[in-house]
């Protein structure tokens, strides 16, 4: 991985870890599973458009894709990259690399570990990231429905587009709040 990533997103990479596996202890999820997911969900973010691209052609992805970006492509076009480079076959660990970016409306306790995880990351500082830890103390659905809630707020203070499947997701886990 450190061939692959900068310094940054490497140390990232293994705080991020670090917490999943925290979180995996703490509610009953597979802490080897919810570890390596962690490691390798920021795998692919340092690709270029034009490597995305090509995957999600190649690999008969979701076309609508084609109109977002690496925000979006680094988890679900990222487990692809994974999968193929580093042999990882393991399908709980590859969906919480997919499902990292965006959320679903069916996330395992592995996928949440890895959600939240990213988003709490001991060196993470932003406007409501005290409130996103407590909330990952709660328990594992709230930190999501709150991470969603955030992320998407954000994104419209930005004028960004958004991408459905965080909305699909949103509208799942809001009521976990």
């Amino acid at each position: 991985m450190k061939t692959q990533l900068s310094e940054f997103r490497y140390t990232h990479c293994l705080r991020v870890e670090r917490v999943s596996r925290g979180l995996a202890a703490e509610y009953g999820a597979d802490v080897q599973k919810a570890g390596l997911a962690g490691l390798l969900h920021d795998y692919a973010k340092e690709r270029s458009d034009d490597e995305f691209k090509q995957v999600i052609k190649s690999k008969n992805l979701d076309p609508d894709l084609l109109n977002y970006n690496n925000a979006i492509w680094h988890g679900i076009v990222g487990a692809e990259i994974v999968k193929d480079e580093l042999g990882i076959a393991d399908e709980d660990v590859l969906n919480a690399i997919r499902r990292h970016t965006v959320g679903s409306t069916n996330m395992t306790q592995v996928d949440k570990c890895v959600f939240v995880a990213d988003f709490i990351e001991p060196e993470r500082d932003f406007p409501g990231i005290d409130e996103a830890r407590e909330y990952a103390e709660k328990s594992l659905d709230s930190a999501v429905a709150f991470e969603l809630k955030h992320s998407i707020a954000h994104l419209i203070d930005k004028n960004r587009e958004i991408y459905p499947a965080t909305f699909e997701s949103y509208n799942y886990w809001i009521n976990k709040l």
